[in-house]
């Protein structure tokens, strides 16, 4: 394991992860380039990631692809509201039992595992929830008196919902970044297709990347430069809580090892404002999306023509036009807002960004319908 790499050699690793673990999953996975970079920089942050989508979106594939290409001890497991702790920890050592000594055989299990994947994760239950939560969140095991480090880099955590409850809610909030997977555009089906068969006919991908050279990039990443993006940061948060979006001191201090991350993905030794494109992802639900990418585009929008320390993140310019549908679901909310609350400042400013955000909406009939609905909100809030 290299301890303290150099620039020069953390930027050759990074080289490394991006045309021999990322690009060759983006070429095996149509239309999965968002997800693999944000598993990309959780990996290198050494921060959860969750992704949230229906069955056979290739959720599954995905991690399992990443995980083949890492050398290094990965755990999988497909939780049921049966699952028994032993199924993810270990079992006890029935020698050292006899002994009166309780002492779980880890061997094989999450405890030793570099590299967690947990498919139906808000299936847990009360058995290994808080198990599960030290684990997650301080990288540490503990059951009776034995109490181990991790050496988890990452875990994935899947569902196809959200947490219904305050237990599985400190579950999921374990989960600093959150992607969604859905089914890919039907206009790229016949890549689907393609890709898919000929996945089907290749052996399965072998490592090309060693886990101690991931722990390197991580070290590098807690001397990355944060000072030319802290201002902006501040004030991006800050806007987000002034919108509503509930984010702690804890998440808000956690976001920068992501930040610095990303530097660290793209060779660089200093963050940048293009680097808080990794802020699109601490959604709590998916109808948040909008309202982050809005907040996220307004700052790198505005910090554009100075941001020239190095090669922006690919995602950092994600032009994609928003979903009309997210849109329309966001103005009812805030309509059912107004109606409680009269002019409110945050509904507003709301307003405004979503006003913003529905300038890219296409078609142009979608986009003009939005448009007077919007309107209609302004006067109703005007006259209120």
């Amino acid at each position: 394991m290299v301890l303290n790499p150099s620039p020069e050699m953390s930027a050759r690793l990074a080289d490394r992860l991006r045309t021999e673990v990322l690009q060759p999953i983006k070429e095996r996975l149509i239309g999965k380039d968002e997800i693999v970079e944000v598993l990309g920089v959780a990996l290198v942050a050494g921060e959860n990631a969750f992704l949230l989508g229906p069955p056979g979106t290739g959720k599954s594939a995905l991690v399992q692809e990443l995980g083949q290409r890492l050398e290094g001890r990965t755990f999988d497991y497909l939780l049921t509201r049966f699952t028994e702790p032993s199924e993810l920890f270990g079992p006890f050592d029935l020698r050292r039992l006899r002994d009166g000594d309780l002492v779980t055989n880890t061997e094989g299990m999450l405890p030793e595992a570099d590299f967690v994947f947990l498919d139906e994760l808000l299936n847990a239950n009360s058995a290994i929830l808080n198990s599960l939560l030290l684990a997650l969140n301080e990288r540490v095991f503990r059951r009776g008196r034995q109490t181990s480090t991790l050496p988890m880099l990452l875990a994935v955590g899947a569902s196809n919902r959200l947490p219904e409850d305050d237990a599985l809610a400190a579950l999921f909030d374990r989960f600093l970044l959150r992607v969604e997977c859905q089914n890919v555009a039907d206009d790229r089906l016949g890549e689907v297709l393609a890709a898919g068969w000929s996945r089907d006919q290749q052996p399965a991908s072998t490592a090309t990347i060693h886990i101690d050279d991931i722990r390197a990039m991580r070290q590098a990443v807690a001397t990355v430069d944060l000072s030319a993006v802290l201002p902006e940061y501040e004030n991006l948060i800050r806007r987000l809580r002034q919108s509503g979006m509930e984010i702690s001191d804890r998440r808000a201090v956690r976001l920068q090892r992501v930040i610095a991350a990303s530097a660290v993905v793209c060779g660089r030794t200093a963050a940048e404002p293009s680097d808080l494109w990794i802020a699109r992802y601490i959604w709590d639900t998916p109808a948040q999306q909008e309202l982050l990418a809005s907040h996220v585009d307004a700052v790198q929008q505005a910090t554009r023509d100075t941001a020239t320390s190095g090669q922006p993140h690919p995602l950092a310019d994600l032009h994609a036009p928003p979903d009309a549908e997210h849109l329309q679901q966001q103005l009812r909310t805030l309509a059912a807002a107004l109606d409680q609350s009269g002019q409110h400042t945050a509904e507003l400013d709301k307003l405004g960004l979503l006003a913003a955000r529905i300038e890219w909406v296409q078609p142009d009939e979608a986009r003009q319908a939005l448009r007077e609905q919007v309107a209609r909100l302004r006067q109703r809030s005007q006259s209120s």
